[in-house]
């Protein structure tokens, strides 16, 4: 392994703190013996033909500094290779780190952890959820979740948390149950309402809601949560306890373990990592040992 490692940085991430969080990052793999070379780009296109010409050209590891929007953009180039993946993670919801046990918010922490794995030989095989050519880590979200993810895009006059719990009373106010198409595991095609769907490689999403709470990220499988055909009231005293997972006991909340679900509804834009993905119909696959990162739980030799 080259002693030279890459690290990918979203200088705007959590208000700034992606630009910040680099300098002490750096600072932990440079005092552990690593030449760290640090990666910008222009734009998300541009970040991203950078951090992949990075993995190609051998770089030790990709280290990537933001949130989970910079996560998302670094799965796409390290996925399916063997340059191991870190996580300095700095941004508003930071799931993926959350759901492998990673510093969150402490760079220089999660700098030391990265460069420990890397002097160990230490890497953590997990999957990864594939939809065509895009990966994803943590969550995919359909439904009454996608739909506030879109409402708090085109509220651009407010930040931060309060702009989610806006965007979740307004959708509250304008909710009715999705007819969805689902088929788990190549099964047969099941028609089926529905508030949301979500597919879960890791445990959370919206900076760390346990809508998936029982996932596992190395087991091969996805947790599918189903939140069914509810009313209005029943959405609003269910979708607050997503905070602690107590939802999953609801009966109106059902959970899957699939390694692929084919998912389609008209007029929902599905959500992964927190990014747009597209609008359904979509299928989705758990891709098992897609990505090797270095986190807490690593075992030598991997």
């Amino acid at each position: 392994m080259t002693s030279e490692i890459t690290l990918f940085v979203n200088p705007t991430a959590g208000s700034g703190r992606g630009a910040r969080a680099a300098q002490p990052a750096a600072s932990a793999l440079r005092d552990a013996g690593f030449s760290v070379r640090t990666v910008l780009g222009e734009d998300a296109d541009d970040a991203l033909r950078r951090a992949r010409e990075a993995v190609a050209g051998g770089t030790g590891a990709l280290i990537a500094v933001g949130g989970d929007g910079m996560m998302s953009l670094a799965l796409q180039a390290v996925a399916g290779t063997t340059t191991p993946l870190g996580v300095v993670a700095v941004g508003t919801g930071n799931d993926f780190a959350r759901a492998l046990g990673m510093p969150i918010r402490d760079p220089a922490a999660a700098g030391r952890l990265a460069a420990e794995a890397l002097k160990g030989g230490a890497v953590r095989e997990v999957d990864l959820g594939r939809v065509g050519e895009r990966w994803f880590g943590s969550v995919l979200a359909s439904g009454f979740d996608s739909r506030v993810n879109d409402r708090g895009n085109r509220m651009r006059w407010v930040g931060g948390r309060f702009k989610y719990d806006l965007a979740i009373l307004a959708e509250l106010a304008a909710f009715k149950p999705i007819p969805y198409r689902i088929r788990l595991d190549g099964g047969p095609v099941r028609e089926i309402e529905a508030a949301l769907v979500a597919v879960g490689n890791g445990t959370t999403y919206g900076g760390g809601m346990r809508i998936c709470a029982g996932a596992v990220m190395d087991d091969g499988l996805f947790d599918v949560t189903v939140v069914g055909d509810c009313s209005r009231t029943t959405l609003l005293k269910v979708f607050p306890r997503v905070y602690k997972g107590t939802h999953l006991d609801h009966p109106e909340v059902t959970v899957h373990r699939v390694s692929s679900i084919e998912l389609a509804a008209a007029g929902v834009t599905a959500y992964a990592d927190g990014e747009p993905l597209g609008a359904l119909p979509l299928t989705a696959t758990c891709v098992p040992g897609a990505v090797r990162v270095l986190a807490p739980g690593s075992a030598p030799g991997i």
